[in-house]
């Protein structure tokens, strides 16, 4: 993002669906976040996502984990409907950036939004064209949109694998309405399961997730390009998806029982502390 003043690693982390690499987590100074080192080239970036566990790339349901997966997917789309509602202007315009499938898009243009997605993964994104009538981009495209345009941006887990952080929030706020909302859904690396998988915990994915946040930092690098946090929502769901796949990494296998215990114990501590282990932010232009 920025030149990093002092290099303070917050832990050292494999990659555990992929290359099994080790990946430094860096302390930014100033805002907080922690940033994924070295973070690959944009040319070879791509080649940590071929994986079958990259769930959010495909519709299949081989399993028992990618079947509850898209159940509760089904769930959530509902919820993100209802919440980008109350900021629609007449026409409500929405962008959803790493769309994946489109299963969001679909829903929205099923209820009257004109929608525009950004996919770069291809497979993806001839999967959602296929749902949204092709209203679904590379990545390319966000520099050709014209300024202005939509009512809703939506991140949903996408802010953390976008290079150039500066550049990309930048960009949002040009393509925003004047009273335009950025909706951006990231993990916390300040929940209590963040906290006791340490360095098995699911959420770092390193080296795809590129940035890590918790509620300080992105209250900060929000406010540092004019945008302000308006509301924060716990996504409670996430904690046992994320529980399950880091107790795959701790102990080889996967675990439905633990995972879903520790996701609820994660939950129940996040009730007092409001540190859950995904959060939803809700930004005003």
């Amino acid at each position: 993002m920025t030149g990093l003043k002092s290099k303070q690693i917050f832990l050292k982390v494999k990659d555990h669906s992929v290359s099994g690499e080790l990946f430094s987590l860096i302390e930014h100074p100033e805002f907080g976040f922690l940033e994924t080192s070295p973070q690959p080239s944009s040319d070879k970036l791509s080649a940590y996502y071929k994986s079958e566990d990259y769930i959010s790339h495909t519709d299949a349901k081989r399993n028992l984990f990618e079947k509850v997966y898209h159940v509760v997917r089904s769930i959530s789309l509902k919820r993100k409907l209802s919440l980008i509602r109350s900021f629609a202007s007449d026409e409500k315009y929405l962008l959803d950036v790493g769309c994946g499938t489109g299963d969001f898009l679909q829903v929205a243009q099923n209820n009257g939004w004109q929608v525009a997605g950004i996919e770069p993964n291809q497979q993806a994104r001839g999967i959602a064209n296929s749902k949204t009538n092709h209203a679904v981009f590379d990545i390319d495209q966000l520099s050709k949109f014209e300024e202005n345009s939509f009512d809703v941006i939506s991140l949903w887990h996408v802010l953390e694998h976008l290079p150039d952080l500066n550049h990309q929030i930048k960009r949002f706020k040009e393509l925003l309405k004047p009273d335009g909302r950025l909706i951006i859904a990231v993990p916390n690396y300040k929940s209590y399961d963040a906290q006791f998988y340490n360095a098995f915990w699911a959420a770092y994915d390193v080296p795809r997730h590129l940035w890590h946040f918790n509620k300080t930092s992105m209250f900060k690098l929000m406010g540092s390009f004019g945008l302000k946090v308006t509301k924060v929502k716990p996504m409670w769901f996430d904690a046992f998806y994320v529980c399950m796949l880091s107790e795959k990494y701790k102990s080889g296998k996967l675990s439905f029982i633990k995972g879903f215990f520790i996701g609820l114990v994660s939950n129940l501590k996040a009730i007092v502390s409001k540190e859950v282990s995904s959060v939803i932010y809700i930004i005003k232009n």
